[in-house]
């Protein structure tokens, strides 16, 4: 939803306009519909209440874009509109609420008299920039789409050089979501007649800016949108070659967090930190592929652990065979460790069976 603030210089010219053809009433307070003439001889009469009021015309269009287009009811639309009348302070006070046909997009024009009912002025100050906060405020309670940027440009009425500057916007726009280097980008712009080329630092091969240029015109690329100057456009790239972390489930990541306690239990009981073998708690294998932290690593001599190779992703395992394996192979090594200690235990008391002296009948 935009808002474009309208100066008016006459009630008759401003209502004349808004009346044309295929315009619809949506709403109406303090005037007579449906004749322009009697409309406009209302908002006059009214203006007297306070003749040292000398911009009595208020006119504000609302346009909406055309993914609105089928919840954009003539109720709703009135409804918005009446809205924003409220919140930018023009009540208590005749208006007219028309909607046109003439576009794609939905659009409405509301026209109302700065001299109140009361004689008392609707206030204009700052009225741009309220404009934009309302229209902001309402776009987002009624769920609205607010296109940002050129989007809102109507590039048919353009001149040159913002004709060319429009076309180099869109054609980077569209071509830059299947482009993951700056030869990519090069290479399909030039399909379109734009080259790229780009500024470098004195007289060193440090890049420090990039320029786009289709026929007589080139224009550097924060000039043409912030969000493609070289810095911005060289970060989208650095991350689009990045390979794209493996995305795991929730029950996936729940089951090895569930084995990675099983593991750092067994491992207490089986190395207490008063345990004087030598190794252990000093070495540790990571387990940051998988959001996790790090599993100490029992003695070697013990015969069992898991290796760095071993949590190594396989050419032929998708990321949650990956995850799942990992985590079958450190429930196994806990299951081992818990093995041992509980051997340990065993040979520990026949032992103790062997050392303590025979009764004699």
């Amino acid at each position: 939803m935009i808002g474009k603030v309208i100066s008016g210089k006459s009630f008759a010219g401003t209502v004349g306009y808004v009346m044309k053809k295929d315009a619809e009433i949506l709403d109406s307070g303090g005037v007579t519909p449906p004749e322009v003439r009697d409309m406009v001889q209302d908002f006059s009469d009214q203006t007297l209440l306070n003749p040292r009021v000398k911009n009595t015309v208020g006119h504000i269009s609302l346009s909406f874009s055309e993914r609105d287009k089928a919840k954009l009811t003539d109720k709703t639309m009135a409804g918005i509109a009446k809205e924003y009348m409220q919140k930018m302070g023009i009540t208590n006070t005749q208006y007219l609420i028309v909607r046109h046909h003439d576009s794609p997009h939905p659009h409405c024009h509301i026209v109302y008299n700065r001299v109140k009912n009361d004689g008392t002025t609707v206030p204009d100050s700052n009225i741009r920039l309220r404009n934009v906060v309302v229209c902001r405020e309402l776009t987002e309670r009624y769920r609205l789409y607010f296109a940002s940027g050129k989007e809102q440009v109507r590039e048919h009425r353009l001149r040159e050089p913002d004709k060319t500057k429009y076309e180099i916007y869109n054609a980077i726009k569209t071509s830059l979501p299947n482009c993951r280097s700056w030869g990519d980008l090069k290479h399909r712009l030039s399909r379109q007649g734009i080259g790229l080329e780009f500024k470098y630092k004195g007289n060193t091969s440090v890049r420090e800016g990039v320029r786009f240029t289709k026929g007589q015109y080139t224009f550097s690329g924060s000039k043409i949108d912030q969000r493609f100057s070289y810095s911005k456009l060289d970060a989208h790239f650095n991350r689009a070659q990045k390979p794209e972390a493996p995305k795991y489930s929730a029950q996936s990541k729940a089951d090895l967090q569930t084995a990675v306690g099983c593991f750092m239990t067994a491992f207490a009981k089986c190395f207490p930190p008063s345990s004087s073998s030598k190794g252990t708690g000093n070495d540790a294998i990571s387990l940051s592929a998988f959001g996790g932290g790090s599993l100490p690593l029992p003695p070697i001599d013990l015969g069992i652990g898991i290796s760095a190779a071993q949590l190594q992703r396989q050419p032929d395992e998708t990321p949650e065979q990956h995850i799942a394996r990992i985590t079958a192979l450190i429930n196994s090594v806990a299951a081992a460790m818990v093995a041992h200690v509980e051997e340990q235990k065993r040979k520990q008391r026949q032992k103790q069976e062997v050392k303590r002296p025979k009764l004699k009948m």
